[in-house]
């Protein structure tokens, strides 16, 4: 149990036995440092991509848990391939938790740190599933009057990813996006900003309740992966849009091989002189996700100019610089509970977080079901 000079923060340890564990640990309260300042964490939400340091390779369908209250572990198996690329991380503690929100308790002695006394903010610097988190001022939002942590909680990974692939299509020269997963919350922001700024995007989704929701957010362009005219309904979106570039939550499997191939067939849909290398305008498929954890099937078929990459997030925002990361930022802050609001079916304890059966509904990665973190309850 904590104490006024201690809080709990969850950590995630792979043990040389074959063993993953996640469990609560106590801490020290830290004392910030010149520029530094101390949030009580109020709300962080759990986001695909902490999975990775949460629960790596561990078998979780095996996963179980044991304790109570503060004292609960998960646990699961990890299999020997899992062992071997998680080599790296044997016997370490990870802190898990990209961003949260919360309250400033303390601060360090530099105007910056000073001038975020007692605010709620936001910030994204990793181990934010825990009561407390000292993290430099440099990196905190401060919410606007009326915003709550939880409103603030998802104002990183998932609102700057929407906006960053923005910016992704007009640096690299292209003018309308392919999006997958598309009903997520990633997705209905990315949607959002798309109808505001007049970007055409190209939604995939997989059922009929996730094109209607949305049809009914005002999105022009929805198919569904699921329907045997997907292919058709595809390339005629990509053909009136003039998509080539599209970004992929699911990682694996033959979708992106399947976006490259109706690139390919609405780009000859364009009357041109033939070549036997494909058209020439380049197609792009960006892989952020992995929903999907089988293997990339590219079946090739759509000429020599494409491409498909890697794209995260923190890359891209080292590649761009601070002057956008600010202006991306601001634009947040500033549209929190409109563009950028998160919506969430369960908010849960740190404890709860390791209940086995509430672990089984988080990792599910089902579409519109978002879990959020109170360390506080």
């Amino acid at each position: 149990m904590s104490s006024d000079s201690t809080y709990l923060q969850m950590f995630s340890t792979l043990t040389a036995e074959g063993e993953l564990r996640l469990e609560l640990k106590e801490q020290p309260m830290p004392t910030p440092g010149e520029n530094e300042v101390l949030i009580r964490i109020e709300a962080t939400p759990i986001n695909p991509s902490d999975h990775g340091v949460m629960f790596g390779w561990a078998s979780m369908a095996s996963a179980s848990s044991s304790g109570s209250g503060a004292g609960t572990v998960l646990s699961a198996p990890v299999s020997e391939q899992g062992m071997a690329v998680m080599k790296a991380r044997i016997g370490q503690s990870l802190a898990v938790g990209n961003e949260g929100a919360g309250t400033v308790v303390a601060t360090g002695t530099s105007e910056l740190a000073k001038s975020l006394d007692g605010k709620v903010v936001a910030a994204m610097g990793g181990g934010m599933y825990g009561q407390y988190r000292c993290v430099d001022a440099s990196v905190c939002l401060p919410l606007l009057e009326g915003h709550t942590a939880k409103d603030g909680a998802s104002s990183f990974v998932n609102p700057l990813t929407a906006l960053c692939m923005i910016e992704t299509m007009n640096l690299e020269g292209h003018t309308a996006l392919v999006h997958t997963a598309a009903a997520s919350n990633l997705g209905q922001m990315l949607n959002r900003i798309c109808l505001d700024g007049g970007v055409d995007l190209v939604n995939i989704v997989r059922k009929d309740e996730q094109e209607t929701l949305l049809r009914e957010m005002g999105a022009k362009y929805v198919v569904n992966s699921s329907k045997d005219s997907f292919m058709a309904d595809l390339t005629d979106a990509i053909h009136a849009t003039g998509a080539t570039l599209a970004f992929d939550a699911t990682g694996g499997g033959t979708l992106a091989s399947t976006i490259l191939s109706a690139m390919e067939a609405a780009a000859a849909r364009t009357p041109g002189a033939y070549s036997i290398y494909g058209s020439v305008k380049h197609k792009q498929v960006y892989l952020y996700g992995g929903l999907d954890t089988s293997p990339t099937t590219l079946n090739r078929g759509y000429g020599m100019a494409w491409g498909v990459g890697g794209w995260l997030l923190p890359n891209f925002l080292a590649r761009v610089g601070q002057e956008v990361a600010t202006r991306l930022r601001t634009r947040v802050a500033t549209e929190m509970k409109t563009t950028f609001a998160s919506h969430y079916t369960n908010e849960i304890s740190l404890a709860e977080a390791l209940d086995a059966d509430i672990v089984a509904q988080y990792n599910s990665k089902s579409t519109g079901k978002k879990f959020l973190v109170c360390p506080q309850k």
